[in-house]
């Protein structure tokens, strides 16, 4: 049984087992969450949303129609993502785009993630993050607008773009 606090507005019934969503969330009716996430206080997710399972989704994130986050991902404070390249107050009809974010990324406090992007699996974008464009598996990026700047492996070791570590052992990945 998922856990929510008291102070949440949990409109939806699509949580799964063990998740605990803490107080000041807005979650949609047609969201759908998986078992094992922690979504921290002030999260709102709207409801074309679809969260894996052992997502950590940390304070003031705002995830929008459109986007689709896999297993144990782990969404820094303050990220939030956009659906709509061209916004425009008081417009009946807009195009939305979608976003996925792939199994075991990480992405760093304060990062935007422009709509119609794929964060790969396992790669890392590090805080402050503006990301434009599609991220490689396994790639460490961060600036604004984003560069990729190395390699990580599924363990979390950070590479260089030679893929070696800071010890100087090659990796492969």
């Amino acid at each position: 049984m998922a856990r929510i606090h008291p102070l949440a507005d949990v409109q939806c019934a699509n949580i799964g087992e063990n998740t605990a969503v803490w107080q000041f969330c807005v979650i949609l009716p047609n969201a759908r969450i998986g078992s094992n996430c922690n979504i921290c206080a002030n999260v709102f997710i709207e409801n074309n949303v679809t969260i894996g399972d052992y997502v950590i989704i940390k304070s003031g994130v705002q995830i929008w129609d459109g986007v689709t986050i896999e297993d144990n991902v782990f969404i820094g404070p303050n990220v939030t993502f956009t659906n709509d390249l061209a916004p425009r107050s008081g417009l009946k009809e807009w195009k939305r785009y979608e976003t996925l974010v792939k199994k075991g990324a990480s992405i760093g406090a304060n990062s935007t993630i422009i709509a119609n992007c794929t964060i790969g699996s396992y790669a890392f974008v590090g805080a402050g993050s503006v990301v434009t464009k599609d991220i490689p598996d396994y790639t460490v990026w961060y600036g604004n607008p984003a560069k990729q700047k190395g390699y990580i492996t599924a363990d979390g070791i950070l590479l260089d773009m030679n893929q070696t570590d800071k010890t100087g052992k090659k990796h492969t990945i």
